[in-house]
């Protein structure tokens, strides 16, 4: 996926997610400043997403309501929209990743149904996410850093790489 970078980082009982506010069409930066992290679930999820922005709204939507039909249980919430991206035949041409977390789990839903929950609790998507995943498993590995900061940090890292991603970012937390 091109245009964005979004990394998800759990520490010390902290979750955090970030996102780089680029925006481009094909190799035009058309806004600098987007909001790529939602607080879903009356706060209690956060998700990024990456990929076309019309349709990543699609897909808020969707989980949202999938969150609602299962009382914000985000792994159940998680499989049961990957089902309906993978089978669904408006859906099934959505061009997004979605990075979401609770205070318990980080997932990565896919369109062809892929619910993944990484070993390490580190989720890194978009252009930039090779850069920041190796950023911030870099970071977890060899400092101290808080949850928001090494997310911070791998975002600032793959916006030095990645054309596609520059350096104003959104960062939110949820704590135990």
């Amino acid at each position: 996926m091109r245009g964005t970078t979004v990394v998800c980082v759990r520490r010390d009982n902290k979750v955090a997610l970030g996102a780089d506010g680029q925006v481009t069409i094909g190799a035009t930066v058309m806004k600098e400043k987007a909001v790529k992290v939602r607080r879903l679930a009356e706060g209690r999820v956060l998700a990024g997403f990456s990929g076309s922005v019309s349709d990543a709204f699609t897909l808020f939507e969707r989980f949202e309501g999938k969150l609602k039909e299962f009382h914000g249980n985000l792994p159940r919430a998680a499989v049961e929209l990957g089902k309906q991206w993978r089978t669904d035949k408006y859906l099934k041409n959505l061009e997004a990743l979605l990075a979401v977390c609770d205070r318990e789990k980080s997932l990565l839903i896919s369109g062809s149904g892929e619910v993944i929950e990484p070993d390490d609790g580190i989720i890194a998507i978009g252009s930039g996410g090779p850069y920041a995943l190796a950023a911030a498993r870099a970071l977890m590995k060899h400092s101290q850093l808080s949850a928001p900061e090494v997310v911070r940090e791998s975002l600032m890292i793959a916006a030095g790489i990645c054309i596609y991603t520059n350096t104003h970012l959104t960062v939110e937390t949820l704590d135990d």
